[in-house]
Formats: structure tokens, C-alpha cells, sequence
């Protein structure tokens, strides 16, 4: 098992001890519970944002890098169920990441001029 599939194993053993089944969910739960995940990432990220010292008018703040690393891993948590929602394995994820990747450097080895969707179709 490599690492991946072990984290997904593992969120998915924590979303069935919270409640959330992602087995045979309709097309209105995956909806709602996308949407519970996003707003909870919403708020990983607000927290994320208060970590660093992004008030530029202030002169008290510290980058709290270890608070930092928490919410980056809170964020995962959240990401990995959506994918998880979405019926997607740690396989799934890996893969579109590697296809994704390659159109995101195409896109850049042609000067991303213009804006085209249809390049990412295939994943």
C-alpha cells in the first residue's frame, strides 16, 4: 500500500466513524456534502490565511509555521473526502494529477495565451 491509498483508507475509516457514508450517496447528498467540505475548507483556508502574517499595517504578527502545517493537513482531510464523494480512489487521484500536471506544463510551453478548457477534457 503506498502512501496515498493509505491516507485515503484512513479518511475514509474517519468519515464512517463521523457519520458520513460515501457509499451509494444520491446525486442531492453528493451535492451536500461537496458543499460541507467546501465551506469546511473555506475555513481551514481563513485559518491558514491567520497563520501568516498577511496584515501588512501590523506589526505584531508572527508567522506561526507549525499552526500552518496543521491547516494545510486539514485542508487534505477535506479535499481527499470530496474525491472520495466523487467515487474517486487515491489511483484515480494520482492519475488525473499526472495528466492534469502535463496539461498545466503544455500550457505553459505554449505561453497560455489563450484560455481552452477542451486541454483538460481527457482527465
Amino acid at each position: 500500500m503506498d502512501k496515498l491509498d493509505n491516507i485515503f483508507g484512513l479518511q475514509e475509516q474517519l468519515n464512517k466513524k463521523i457519520g458520513v457514508e460515501m457509499g451509494g450517496m444520491s446525486d442531492e447528498q453528493k451535492t451536500e456534502w461537496i458543499l460541507n467540505y467546501i465551506r469546511a475548507m473555506q475555513q481551514e483556508l481563513a485559518e491558514l490565511t491567520d497563520s501568516v502574517p498577511w496584515k501588512w499595517w501590523a506589526k505584531y504578527q508572527e508567522f506561526d509555521k507549525q499552526n500552518a502545517k496543521v491547516e494545510i493537513i486539514d485542508l487534505f482531510h477535506f479535499l481527499i473526502s470530496i474525491a472520495q464523494v466523487m467515487g474517486m480512489t487515491a489511483e484515480d487521484v494520482h492519475e488525473a494529477y499526472l495528466k492534469k500536471n502535463k496539461v498545466n506544463h503544455d500550457r505553459q510551453k505554449s505561453g497560455y495565451s489563450t484560455k481552452d478548457e477542451n486541454d483538460s477534457r481527457h482527465i
